[in-house]
């Protein structure tokens, strides 16, 4: 991918990131589609269980966000009940756009929902012309059906993934 680092890595956030996360930036058009991640971060400190935050570095700078999120509610005794984890956020800085940041920060997401032994990624989005929707169907995401308020829901399938 252009612009593509061999240093790219996820880093668990520390107070000495929280400012610098929090001054993290997606493209104007894009600014209601997506929490800031100071917002993110209040949610994953209110649900430490579920969440997982990271920042995304190409090597020493700062260039994006990624939140995922760890079902641990499910009750394993009900087959209608099934458990769910993926995409809670992505914020890649405005300038940084476009280079595999987003592509890199989706696939340790991945990485890590296979690696607890799960099979199944989720995201939502906002639909709409700057929306991240032709983004996530690049990936392997398909739209399920299903919305979650405002937003629709997507879902990759990590066994054929692996696969291709």
């Amino acid at each position: 991918m252009p612009g593509m680092s061999s240093s790219l890595r996820l880093k668990k956030i520390t107070p000495d990131d929280v400012e610098a996360a929090c001054s993290l930036r997606v493209r104007p058009d894009q600014e209601g589609l997506v929490a800031p991640v100071a917002r993110s971060l209040a949610e994953a400190y209110a649900q430490p269980e579920t969440a997982w935050p990271r920042l995304v570095f190409d090597g020493e700078r700062l260039v994006g966000f990624v939140m995922a999120f760890f079902d641990v509610r499910f009750d394993p005794d009900d087959p209608k009940d099934v458990p769910r984890s993926g995409l809670w956020r992505l914020n890649i800085a405005a300038g940084e756009q476009g280079r595999g940041y987003g592509r890199f920060a989706v696939e340790a997401v991945c990485e890590e929902i296979r690696r607890r032994g799960q099979t199944r990624v989720t995201t939502t989005w906002a639909p709409g012309e700057h929306g991240p929707g032709e983004f996530y169907r690049r990936l392997g995401f398909r739209l399920t059906g299903e919305t979650s308020g405002d937003q629709v829901v997507g879902e990759l399938d990590l066994a054929a993934l692996r696969a291709r």
